[in-house]
């Protein structure tokens, strides 16, 4: 076996650019990257969070999580608004065409995951999704 084969970090960027290479096919004819994705899923559950908020739930630095929001916003899925609050803030709502995106946009990702997972039975794939989230969320 080549090192490459056993080393965890190839193994996962490797298997990471697959996923992403179907995710960016299935979401493409609606004009949204995986990464907007993320935003739209947290945004659909709680709409009009702050974007550093958002940031932290998908693991986003601030500038790269800006540059999202701002496509999001020219393509018409999102918009900023003052936070009644503090004005100084902004809050970033789904607008009419983000909220009508959640049943086709998840129907899609749903279509991703059964291909991704296609070689697994329910018991491996429940033990996979286990040892990604201890390696990539549990603290």
């Amino acid at each position: 076996m080549e090192k490459l084969d056993i080393c965890v970090q190839f193994l996962l960027r490797t298997a990471l650019q697959k996923v992403n290479q179907i995710s960016k096919s299935k979401l493409s004819s609606y004009g949204v990257t995986p990464a907007q994705y993320a935003l739209l899923r947290f945004l659909w559950k709680k709409d009009g969070q702050f974007s550093s908020v958002l940031g932290e739930k998908v693991q986003l630095d601030s500038a790269t999580v800006t540059g999202i929001i701002d496509r999001m916003e020219q393509n018409g899925f999102i918009e900023r608004r003052f936070d009644p609050k503090d004005r100084r803030n902004r809050l970033i709502f789904l607008t009419e065409k983000g909220r009508s995106m959640e049943g086709p946009l998840c129907e899609k990702m749903d279509e991703m995951n059964e291909e991704v997972m296609s070689n697994f039975d329910g018991e491996e794939f429940q033990q996979f999704k286990k040892v990604l989230f201890d390696i990539g969320i549990k603290k």
